[in-house]
């Protein structure tokens, strides 16, 4: 007797179009509701156009330590930032809904810093205690990279260019 096959989960961002955005950009991708009503939220930070550009891992990895801490400044109920696989930006995930506009804008104020104001103390974990890969750390891709993405801007939107 075969078995019934289940539906297979649908995965929203391999379902985009990565031909048709604009990056770098910010998008909202979806809202999920736990059991007792809590909302989280989840956005597509990208920061380099998909399949023609990609931060290298070291640049990559020193930007996400140092957002990790600016943008939990700059958006109120920051969960996670976490890179993606292909190394064009990050998922973002929050507790309740925010517009585009404002995370964009909190996006912008965290690059300028790493772009303009950084210096290694403020990249935070980079010790073989803290940090999983410790070695792989470049600010000056980071500081590269961020003023790449701001002389090029940063939509609100992932198929129009919006810049905050």
């Amino acid at each position: 007797m075969a078995e019934e096959q289940s539906e297979k989960p649908v995965v929203e961002s391999f379902q985009l179009d990565h031909t048709k955005v604009k990056a770098p950009y910010v998008r909202y991708i979806d809202t999920e509701k736990g059991p007792h009503g809590d909302v989280i939220s989840n956005y597509d930070l990208r920061l380099t156009q998909p399949n023609k550009q990609a931060i290298p891992t070291g640049g990559l990895h020193t930007i996400e330590h140092t957002i990790a801490v600016l943008l939990r400044e700059r958006i109120p109920g920051y969960i996670d930032c976490s890179p993606f696989g292909c190394r064009t930006g990050f998922h973002l995930l929050t507790w309740g809904e925010h517009p585009t506009e404002e995370v964009a804008k909190a996006l912008k104020e965290s690059l300028e810093f790493i772009a303009y104001k950084a210096t290694w103390d403020d990249v935070p974990a980079t010790t073989e205690k803290s940090c999983g890969n410790y070695r792989d750390h470049s600010l000056f891709t980071a500081k590269e990279w961020a003023k790449q993405i701001l002389e090029e801007g940063i939509s609100s939107d992932p198929f129009e260019r919006k810049v905050v």
